[in-house]
């Protein structure tokens, strides 16, 4: 453990403890260093002008630490200092901090300082609690066992130092602070069992320097060595680096873990090419089989019919044994076997082939091969997923902010709760919001993250400001709308529009949820401007969008009806007949020339906004959005910020997204343990939210 000097040789003893250790002084040496002072004789005779000579310095664990290296860690260790002062926003240390930096010339251990503030500072001030403390944090600074005599010195220089705050305190009259102080910390001194019985009846004593017991404790010579041990040993143990173990260490742990992630992601690229490549070779491979399996089957259902056709020419006993074996081939052909049977005779033949039990048959098939091409979307890639169980009933709607760093989400049971999905995101906007009714359309302000406005079942309208915490103002509809089916924001102007319906019977009764009221509401005065004309008993309108600039506004209406409204005349321009059933859910396309509508039977359509009712696109979504699925969820989709995936709600635990431009096979979500009741896209990454009726809603990154 004795620091030497390069050359080998121990170097001379200081000269106070030559006079200490010289044969003269040897009969009081016992009285100088009683039992409890430590007595080191390598801490002692190391002078601290030598430690700076060290090519390599010594650290915890037996490493060697060059002074290159070291200089690397002190700036790493500097570096965390400063993130977590501004962390915590402790800017008044901070500027402390970097002017003692500024100040700093060798950048090293500055022992005297710590000496200045155990027996300068912590002692003459009378400030115990904090002096323990700091020993303590000494302590933990050691961990292994290899380290157990730093640990077993610094035990015995902590009674020394304690016993020596007592005697400054007594020197100076201040016995209330010796009883303070044992009253403070008797426990803790009793525990360290080091006989501080006789110390509790230092402050009743009369004259304690005269006591044999505690004399040598008032001697000018037992603290100036308790100085100077202590000196030493914080030399030692700072210029061993082991204040600077736990930063070390924690570096080279985050070096390694960022270079296994690197080594993994690597892996992860090259799993997924040799994934894909092997994909398209199955899916080669599959197209090949279909079509050799297509050929075959017609060749062999036309040399069977022509076979048919000429055995009919010689007799009956011939025909009925062919159209024995038409009967039993049948039922063994599949679809594409009955079409190619069919196509290969005339209009006849293909009757007496395909009979009506079997044309029945073949439709069924027909839709099971629907189903398999969707099982057959490959499940998204994804980067990162976080859950939010934070609710207690189906999830009605969820919404990113207009920054995407804030998630609202509503359930069922008429609460709304603020949240966010990335650690550095701050907190201060999560909020729970109790409205007493079914949510029914949440929507954020297009311009902030400041403000939420909220529609529940029971005609309120309400705008939670998001910093301060609080509903600003609480709106109602007029008695004849209660239900607040769906709320948007203008993305320029300071207004929001609400569309009302008459009565609500739930998300499986949509086309017969009354008439429609379209209200626009200044955000500024919080009062209604005016109500878009609608005609003569509207039905209710389910959707709203507007468009970039806000001049134009689009609903729907569950019966089927797109309407196209000015917004600076407040009238209504256009409107077309889009489906069959109720729409659902109404999106703008990405350059804005074309709008996407859902149907409640499941069909998606885009729609020509320059030839109006030419339908540019469509999509059977009705797999995911059946009649069933209906009472769970009124059925939306989403568009993400590039306009080239639509991801839609679903009856089943997955989602699908709808890949928009060139011929890329659709994708499906993973999966929740219940329908997926509402959807949205990051304004400007690719991450999606879907909220569930398991009253979960998971964050989703893609790549």
């Amino acid at each position: 453990m004795c620091l030497c000097s390069p050359s080998g040789a121990a170097p001379p003893p200081p000269p106070l403890l030559l006079s200490l250790f010289s044969p003269s002084r040897t009969q009081s040496l016992a009285d100088l260093f009683p039992p409890p002072f430590p007595v080191w004789p390598p801490l002692l005779l190391t002078p601290v002008w030598k430690q700076a000579k060290f090519a390599q310095i010594p650290i915890a664990g037996g490493l060697l630490c060059k002074p290159a290296d070291l200089m690397e860690n002190m700036q790493y260790a500097e570096e965390l200092l400063r993130e977590f002062l501004i962390f915590r926003g402790f800017t008044n240390t901070l500027q402390a901090f970097e002017k003692e930096l500024s100040s700093d010339i060798g950048r090293n251990f500055h022992v005297d300082k710590v000496l200045d503030l155990v027996f300068s500072v912590y002692v003459p001030k009378y400030q115990a609690e904090k002096l323990i403390a700091l020993l303590n944090f000494f302590k933990r600074c050691f961990s292994s066992s290899s380290e157990t005599v730093f640990i077993s010195t610094l035990s015995k220089l902590e009674v020394s130092i304690l016993r020596y705050y007592i005697i400054h305190a007594l020197q100076s009259g201040k016995q209330d602070k010796v009883v303070e102080f044992f009253q403070a910390n008797g426990n803790y001194l009793m525990q360290k069992r080091e006989d501080w019985i006789s110390w509790f009846a230092i402050p009743y004593i009369t004259n304690p320097s005269l006591d044999p017991q505690f004399r040598v404790y008032f001697s000018k010579e037992w603290s100036n060595a308790l100085v100077l041990s202590f000196r030493n040993f914080l030399s030692e143990i700072f210029n061993g680096t082991h204040i600077l173990k736990y930063f070390i260490t924690e570096k080279s742990t985050v070096k390694h873990l960022k270079d296994g992630i690197k080594q993994l992601n690597n892996k992860l690229s090259e799993l997924q090419a040799l994934l894909e490549k092997k994909e398209a070779e199955i899916l080669h491979l599959r197209s090949l089989a279909s079509s050799a399996q297509e050929t075959s089957v017609l060749k062999e259902n036309c040399s069977i019919h022509n076979f048919s056709s000429g055995a009919s020419l010689k007799g009956d006993g011939a025909s009925d044994k062919i159209k024995d074996f038409h009967e039993s081939s049948n039922t063994s052909l599949s679809l594409e076997e009955n079409i190619s049977a069919a196509n290969c005779g005339d209009s006849s033949s293909s009757t007496e082939i395909l009979d009506e039990p079997t044309l029945a048959k073949s439709s069924s098939l027909a839709e099971t091969r629907v189903d398999v091409g969707e099982e057959e979307f490959q499940e998204v890639k994804v980067n990162f997923q976080e859950t939010f169980l934070g609710h207690t009933s189906t999830i009605s709607r969820c919404r990113f902010s207009a920054s995407g760093m804030n998630i609202a989400s509503a359930s069922m049971d008429g609460t709304v709760r603020i949240w966010t999905y990335d650690s550095s995101t701050p907190t201060s906007r999560n909020a729970t919001i109790y409205c007493g009714a079914e949510i029914m359309s949440l929507d954020w302000e297009c311009r902030s993250d400041r403000l939420l406005l909220i529609g529940t079942a029971d005609g309120g309208i309400k705008a939670w400001n998001a910093d301060a915490k609080r509903v600003v103002c609480d709106l109602s509809t007029t008695a004849e709308f209660p239900s607040v089916l769906d709320l948007k924001c203008s993305p320029v102007e300071p207004i929001f529009v609400s569309a009302a319906a008459s009565r609500w019977n739930g998300f499986h009764k949509l086309d017969r949820v009354g008439f429609a009221s379209l209200t626009v509401w200044n955000m500024k005065t919080w009062k209604a401007m005016t109500v878009l004309p609608l005609g003569e008993d509207p039905p209710a309108i389910t959707s709203l969008c507007f468009n970039h600039n806000g001049k134009i506004l689009a609903a729907s209406a569950t019966d089927g009806m797109i309407h196209m409204f000015d917004m600076s005349a407040g009238l209504q321009i256009t409107g077309w007949p889009a489906h069959d059933s109720a729409v659902s859910s109404l999106l703008f396309g990405p350059d804005e020339t074309s709008i996407f509508s859902l149907g409640s039977d499941g069909k998606i359509f885009e729609w020509s906004l320059q030839n109006q009712g030419q339908v540019l696109s469509s999509r059977d979504c009705s797999r995911y959005c059946s009649p069933e699925s209906l009472k769970t969820c009124r059925h939306e989709m989403a568009l993400d910020s590039n306009g080239r995936r639509l991801l839609v709600t679903s009856g089943s635990v997955r989602s699908p997204i709808y890949q928009l431009q060139g011929h890329m096979p659709g994708l499906r979500t993973l999966p929740h343990s219940s329908a997926i009741t509402s959807v949205d896209w990051h304004p400007t990454l690719p991450i999606f939210i879907t909220g569930s009726a398991d009253y979960s809603v998971r964050v989703t990154s893609i790549l």
